[in-house]
């Protein structure tokens, strides 16, 4: 078995702004696995917010000797993009001769389903004439930069333009009081639910809490080591490959949550169609 590393810029048609700065283009590395006969392939995005780079990643993908299968692959590496894209690859590769990778998963074929479209955090009536523009059923909004009444006018101009359901999604960027003064405003514009408001390692103090709007833990869930740990300070969690270093885990992680009574959400990073393709 071979694999080969490749790493590719994708400019974006507009900018993609969160709370931690502004993306122009995706930067993604795919991994491509060949048994002699067949390719597989898997893509990642490196995430700066756990200390990955494009060069790092590529390396690790480059220079990955094996093992070639997805339940040794666990094992063998730490979870994050790197291994995200190998385990995406394999399955790939298996799909060339055993069928669809729902089947292969054991999960029902998927189907249709409505996605949320991103709205970038960007002034009030910015992102009130995207909302109104965007003519989606699903939005989230990016929130959590600036101040907590910048949000709140943010929120109230979106919910003004159009009649969406609403996403929140601070990406860690409000205090415990944010939060508070937050919430009603959430519950007033019908959200139905808001991702990680409070930097991970500093959630402790959503334990045992109840808001009129559910919360998700985005940042504080990684490989999902923590996940028993959130379980009373979240009602549901947000589900990447590029974190959980593939769908190996991510589908483990996913029966794990549920168990737990939490609900799922399955997110992204800013990658391209290869990237949702196994989050679907």
């Amino acid at each position: 078995m071979k694999i080969q590393a490749t790493a590719e810029r994708w400019p974006l048609a507009a900018p993609f702004a969160i709370s931690r700065g502004v993306k122009h283009c995706a930067e993604v590395v795919v991994a491509t696995v060949d048994d002699g006969e067949r390719q597989g392939r898997g893509e990642c995005v490196p995430y700066p917010r756990y200390g990955e780079t494009v060069a790092d990643v590529f390396s690790a993908i480059d220079g990955f000797a094996g093992p070639f299968d997805r339940e040794g692959l666990l094992e063998a590496m730490s979870p994050g993009a790197a291994r995200n894209a190998i385990d995406c690859a394999l399955w790939d590769l298996a799909t060339r001769t055993s069928g669809p990778a729902w089947r292969l998963a054991g999960v029902p074929r998927p189907e249709g389903t409505t996605t949320a479209y991103t709205l970038s955090v960007d002034s009030p009536a910015a992102m009130a004439a995207a909302a109104a523009a965007a003519e989606r059923p699903l939005l989230k909004l990016k929130l959590g930069s600036g101040s907590i009444d910048a949000d709140i006018a943010r929120l109230r101009a979106v919910r003004q333009a159009c009649t969406a359901q609403l996403i929140v999604d601070a990406n860690e960027g409000w205090s415990p009081a944010d939060l508070e003064a937050f919430m009603p405003e959430a519950a007033a514009a019908q959200v139905l639910l808001v991702e990680q408001p409070l930097p991970a390692g500093q959630d402790a103090v959503l334990a045992e809490r109840r808001f009129p709007v559910p919360l998700a833990a985005d940042e504080s869930i990684r490989g999902g080591a923590e996940l028993a740990a959130m379980a009373n300070r979240y009602q549901a969690v947000n589900i990447k490959l590029d974190k959980t270093g593939g769908l190996t885990r991510a589908l483990a992680l996913a029966r794990e949550a549920k168990a737990l009574g939490l609900g799922v959400v399955v997110g992204c990073m800013v990658a391209t169609s290869l990237a949702m393709a196994p989050s679907l």
